[in-house]
């Protein structure tokens, strides 16, 4: 990039005494922040950040965020090791988060503004200058007509200045001629257009700052309160009050799906709905709500949304004294559109030894030449298939883990007596011992889960605000026309015809200003041509 000059600067003077201890064309600090600063609020500047702010997106859409699904960030980070340090130093798990994305969009703002507030002044000025003069020779325009009226000439420019004030011109008078001027709303229309994207941008930064997302997997007939420690995943913005949170609470007491029963997608989930009964606030009365995809519970400025659902097997664990070491509905993660799900049971109190599951869940179970597949999502024939473990399951040291992963580097997985493969495999209502007499798993039934997202966007009127702006300010651009008629009138001698002149230019590259003329010269023909001749005798 070639290096700014003071002679490449607008300001600079070639003619300008330089001081003894500067080289010729060296920049003073202040003449180089001038000129940075011009090419930061350049409208070139601009946009070409806007194009970096949504390639800078990009990633976010594509990589796993933590703050969205930190389950999935994990598993995603598990099956690349290799690239997750290199996206972590980027801070592409957290994209809008990080401090390249805030410094584009930073950037962008102040470059938006710094070009903003100069036109402003310059709009403004045009808006009260003026209408310039007519031209002295009219004939000269691209667009232009002439034709002779009997009335004078001040009477035809009177006329001229009432028809041109009545489309919605401004209009000024001289010495034989009319000039007018309309179209400022097209500058007008544009300056509002990059105000909208500051709005839009200043919407999106509220919400950033002040609000927040989180997740969370209820089991059908489970409840929530909206506080902190119900979150599954938590996703707060950098001035985040927890005291902002609504305080309401709600359960989901139900749970309809609609399966697809032909075609090529057949056995998928085509809608499914979740049945809420919620509360604004403790002590407030119930209401109810049936939660669907793209149609939120709102409470307050909280929307709740209903993103996913699967299976959660009711699974008992039993010791080797007999006792229940674990027993509920288990989460499974789908893996498929079949929902082929999958999941990990520990119960690390077990005794003697401690036992861990982990394999899947085929909602619709079918051996294929020795082989389980899963056939649909639907419950036609559940079915349990896991690898046990035994031994210290690694949740004594007091280190988090997710209930999503097994830690098997200090357990030993269970085998049959001759050392061959053995497996959990059960449907609802059956049990299986473990060998060694370590314990035994019930397979009991199946419940579903929900996927919530609860978000809350303090910024979002300011967005939609600023999004109705921009489409004003579009709107305006494209269909105003700006564009300027001048009238000339005059007389060659006392009792010759009045020589009228009309011509216009427009200001714009789509607009049909010849129509324009057309349309006054005819209403100035109408008023001010020669007289009929029953006035004329008369």
């Amino acid at each position: 990039m070639t290096t700014p000059t003071r002679h490449s600067l607008p300001e600079a003077h070639a003619d300008a005494e330089e001081p003894p201890d500067r080289r010729s064309g060296e920049l003073t600090a202040r003449e180089l922040f001038r000129w940075g600063w011009r090419q930061l609020t350049s409208m070139r500047t601009a946009l070409v950040l806007l194009l970096l702010l949504a390639l800078a997106a990009i990633p976010g859409s594509v990589v796993p965020q933590s703050g969205v699904d930190s389950l999935k960030t994990s598993r995603w980070q598990a099956d690349h090791p290799d690239l997750t340090p290199i996206y972590e130093r980027l801070g592409l798990f957290s994209v809008y988060d990080s401090a390249w994305f805030a410094a584009i969009y930073t950037l962008l703002m102040v470059s938006l503004v710094g070009c903003i507030i100069p036109r402003l002044f310059v709009y403004w000025r045009a808006l009260r200058a003026k209408p310039p003069a007519a031209p002295r020779y009219l004939s000269r325009l691209p667009v232009h007509t002439s034709y002779d009226a009997a009335r004078p000439p001040a009477d035809v420019l009177a006329d001229a200045r009432t028809v041109l004030k009545d489309r919605g011109y401004r209009v000024r008078a001289g010495d034989g001629w009319v000039a007018a001027e309309r179209g400022h709303l097209r500058e007008a229309g544009n300056l509002l257009f990059h105000l909208a994207v500051v709005v839009v941008l200043v919407g999106f930064a509220v919400g950033g700052l002040f609000g927040y997302k989180g997740g969370v997997i209820l089991v059908v007939g489970n409840g929530f309160s909206n506080n902190l420690t119900q979150y599954d995943d938590f996703d707060p913005g950098s001035l985040f009050d927890p005291g902002s949170m609504e305080p309401f609470s709600f359960e989901v007491d139900d749970f309809d799906v609609e399966w697809i029963d032909s075609g090529p997608r057949q056995g998928m989930a085509q809608g499914f709905n979740a049945h809420l009964t919620y509360r604004e606030a403790p002590g407030d009365e119930p209401q109810q709500y049936d939660l669907k995809v793209n149609h939120p519970l709102k409470i307050g400025g909280t929307e709740v949304f209903l993103i996913g659902h699967g299976y959660a097997p009711i699974i008992t664990i039993r010791d080797g004294n007999g006792d229940v070491a674990y027993s509920g509905p288990t989460v499974f993660l789908p893996e498929d559109a079949g929902f082929r799900s999958f999941g990990v049971v520990k119960a690390p109190d077990a005794e003697p030894v401690g036992i861990g599951l982990e394999g899947l869940f085929f909602p619709t179970y079918l051996n294929v030449d020795g082989d389980p597949v899963n056939v649909m999502g639907d419950l036609k024939n559940p079915t349990l298939s896991m690898q046990a473990w035994t031994g210290d399951l690694g949740m004594d040291d007091g280190s988090p883990s997710s209930v999503y992963e097994l830690d098997t580097a200090q357990a030993t997985k269970v085998t049959k007596a001759d050392g061959s493969m053995f497996r959990v495999d059960l449907q609802p209502g059956q049990s299986l011992d473990l060998p060694d007499g370590a314990g035994s798993v019930t397979f009991e039934g199946v419940e579903r889960w929900n996927k919530l997202q609860i978000s809350r966007t303090p910024g979002m009127h300011v967005t939609l605000a600023g999004v109705v702006l921009a489409l004003a300010g579009l709107l305006l651009s494209l269909f105003v026309r700006p564009r300027r008629v001048w009238v000339r009138a005059r007389r060659d001698d006392d009792d010759g015809p009045t020589t009228v002149e009309v011509a216009g230019l427009d200001r714009s590259t789509a607009g049909d200003v010849q129509t324009e003329v057309a349309e006054v010269t005819e209403r100035l023909r109408q008023l001010s041509g020669p007289k009929p001749a029953e006035e004329e005798s008369s």
